[in-house]
Formats: structure tokens, sequence, C-alpha cells
């Protein structure tokens, strides 16, 4: 085991990887901004190293920077967290080449699956099931891209091959704006992600977006958690998630999860990470794999017993798994709710100083924050402040608990997002449970404020 790791992010997941990296024994050495010197982890921390200014790119996208706070506090390995380097080859390839293991997987898994072009031929010829269109990189000739987007049926959609985070896609109805659509598509993908590569899917029309976590080790093992529900999204950022998915026969979950670990064992993948799918009219379809841990991981870890982070050092130190896919068992329900600074109907950010911060508590709820009374949250970076997590023996216990988890819940001095997640907490149809990826949306244009 590692006797020190150096945590390369900040808010709630820095807070999170402490809290592992102290239950293992590991010592942890916090990077900050200037924004963020009065968080709770760089308070707690035994070590904390300012990297920069308040801007990311000063700071949490600051390679040099976070590679030296490293070397000068002899860090042994680096933990990405999510988003900001968490899913960038070269970083990754950097913090190898400079003597320090990363905490995630291989800068050739990374790149491999980070282009999702090479990621869905991945997933084909590992039998994962993918969604009809291009294999590849769309060619320049129009008469071909016109008789794959007629094989495949209309509706269609363009997507960037480096995209992301919702950007680099575009819808298509009809073969008269289909040109003129990856060309707008490509321009946009070379300038939003320097890669102007393109590819063709069908347009699935009301689709759930169900995920399926993975653990995998150096040694060959690989085992998978079940699946996370994530349909309830605007503008395609998740805004609630549980697990597991209602209404999915078991027999097809496991199914898939086991196709989902035989592509991680064939293509080599090491530590955790989520292949994300689309599901409809029973079936389901890759769309992509995220290779770190993600916002929505306690869901998993509450349903499962398993701690995601921890595992995750473990096998970066390159420990074996220390269970098999027979020694997984899900026990009840999960539900997230994400707390975000933000005006809970139009969604403008809402940075500021809290003035009072009350947490829930009781039975099977579990509050993932960095934040407390008087702190002030910056305006520099996503507007998440926190996740509200509850676990439950059924469906129904684990909403009961979350209304309960939001009614104690008090924040003051900023507006958040508590009372949207209040209101869909009662929502008939989200009871029900399988609502697709455009309910939320629906839902949204019908109760304007």
């Amino acid at each position: 085991m590692f006797k020190k790791i150096l945590i390369a992010n900040r808010g709630e997941i820095a807070l999170r990887i402490q809290r592992a990296c102290r239950e293992l024994g590991v010592k942890a050495v916090m990077v900050y901004s200037e924004a963020d010197r009065e968080a709770k982890y760089v308070k707690l921390a035994e070590e904390a190293v300012c990297i920069g200014p308040p801007p990311s790119a000063q700071s949490y996208l600051n390679m040099p920077a976070i590679i030296s706070a490293a070397e000068v506090t002899d860090a042994e390995a680096i933990h990405p967290g999510y988003g900001f380097l968490s899913e960038n080859a070269d970083f990754a390839e950097r913090v190898e080449k400079s003597g320090f293991q990363f905490i995630g997987p291989t800068p050739e898994s990374i790149r491999l699956m980070g282009d999702k072009v090479s990621a869905k031929q991945a997933m084909i010829k590992a039998g994962v099931p993918c969604v009809p269109g291009s294999e590849g990189e769309l060619p320049d000739d129009p008469v071909l891209i016109r008789r794959l987007a007629k094989s495949v049926g209309y509706p269609v959609i363009i997507k960037a091959a480096g995209g992301g985070g919702g950007r680099g896609m575009r819808v298509v109805h009809t073969e008269a704006a289909l040109i003129n659509a990856v060309q707008m598509t490509k321009a946009e993908a070379g300038a939003a992600f320097s890669n102007p590569a393109v590819y063709l899917e069908k347009y699935l029309q009301n689709p759930r977006h169900i995920e399926i976590q993975i653990l995998a080790d150096k040694h060959k093992n690989a085992v998978y958690l079940g699946e996370r529900d994530c349909s309830m999204q605007r503008r395609h950022q998740k805004v609630m998630e549980e697990a597991p998915a209602t209404g999915i026969p078991r027999k097809v979950i496991e199914k898939v999860g086991e196709r989902c670990v035989a592509a991680c064992k064939r293509i080599g993948y090491r530590g955790a990470g989520t292949f994300e799918f689309l599901y409809e009219d029973g079936e389901f379809y890759f769309i992509e794999m995220n290779t770190r841990v993600q916002v929505e991981h306690p869901v998993t870890e509450m349903i499962s017993g398993i701690d995601i982070v921890k595992t995750q050092i473990m096998v970066a130190a390159g420990e074996k798994l220390p269970f098999a896919q027979r020694d997984i068992t899900l026990r009840g329900h999960a539900i997230e709710c994400r707390i975000n600074a933000e005006d809970p109907y139009k969604f403008l950010p809402s940075p500021g100083r809290i003035t009072t911060w009350h947490a829930p508590g009781g039975p099977g709820v579990r509050v993932d924050s960095h934040v407390y009374t008087n702190y002030f949250v910056p305006p520099n970076y996503d507007s998440m402040i926190g996740k509200i997590i509850v676990h439950g023996d059924t469906r129904e216990q684990a909403m009961a608990r979350m209304r309960t988890a939001l009614l104690e819940t008090v924040v003051e001095g900023i507006n958040t997002n508590i009372a949207l997640h209040r209101e869909l907490l009662v929502d008939a149809k989200f009871m029900d449970g399988g609502t697709n990826i455009h309910y939320l949306e629906e839902w949204l244009s019908d109760h304007k404020r």
C-alpha cells in the first residue's frame, strides 16, 4: 500500500478520497487553488499545497503544478477524482513518467475509451451491444454518408469522437439536413476537442440512461456492481441517480454486466470504470465508457457495501480485487440527489457565502459534502456543493427517506436546487419509476416558474 497519495481535485470528491485514505492508513496531500484555501478538506489535511489562482487552467488543470506538488511532498501516487484531469491520457502518462502511480486506468485505456469511435470499435469486438450506426469515423464522401444514414433510419445523431458532457452532438431528422449537420458538427468538434472526427448513430427517441459500474485489477480480475439509472437529467447533465434500475429484468442486467467484465479483461482495464448505455424497448446500447470514479458512485456503494474509492487505491497499489463476482450481493435501493448552488428552476449559478448549513441525518442517510456554515462557494467551478444519498430496503422506503432528508436540509445565503428535488420526489411518474432521459426537461417545461 502507498504511504502517501496526492489528491488532484477539489470539492466533495477531494474530501471523499481523503476519507478513504484515512481508512487505509495512507497520508493524503491536498492541492488547492487560492479560491479553495478555506475548504474543509484543506483544513483537515496533514499536508496541503497551493497550486495556483482560482481559474482551473491555472490550478486544477495545471499539470506541472500538480506534479511538482507531488514531488515536493514525496507522494507516491496521484488520485485525479472526477472531472478536471481525471480522463486526460496525457496527464496519466506524465504522472507515470514522473515516477508516480496514477490511480486510474493506463494512459492507453484512457485514450482507447476516450475516443468514442475507438471505444465503440473495441466494444463491438468484445460483444457489447452498441447503437446501430457507423463503426468508425464518417467518410468525407456525402454519398456514402447519406447511404449509411438511410440504412440506419432517421432520425440519426451526429457525434464528435472526442466529445463529452453533452457537447458535440446534432440530431438530424431528414436527408436534406444531413450533410450540413455533419460539416457543422465537424467544425465544432475541431474547435472544442481539437479532433474534428465525427460518427453517426441511430437516434433513440425515448431511452433510459443506464450504466454499469465495474472494478478491475492488474491481475485480469474484474467484476460489475450492478447498474444505476441516471435518466433524470437536464441538457445531458445528471440531476438525480438511483440503483438498481426499476423494471429491467435481472437476467438482462447480468448478461450486459458479464459482457462489460469481458470487455475490461480484453482491453487490460484496471481501476474503476463505468459503461454507459441507452436502454429502449428491452435492448441495451453502449454509448461511452467513463474511465474514472463517477459523481454517482455512492448509490452503488450503498447497495453493494463495497467502497469503490478504497478499492481504486488498493488496485492501483497492485493488490488483487478482494472479491469475485459470486461475492457481490446487492441489497435494497439507493437514491442520490445532487445539491447545486443554483436557482432550482432557472439553473443560474448562485455562488456566495452559506450563512446556514444543516445537513440531514437518520437511518440510511449519507451526505457527501465539503461545505459548512460560513463557507464561501466560489464562482469559478461546477455548482455542485454536495450530494444527499439515501438507502432503503425498497425503492418506496428510499423515496420516503429522501423526502425526509430534503425536508431536514437547510441551506441559507445562496440558492440551491433542493426545491426542485422535493417536487420531483412527489411526482407521480417519477414515483412509478422508469422515466426516460427527456422526462425532466419536459417536466420543467410544464412547470415553468
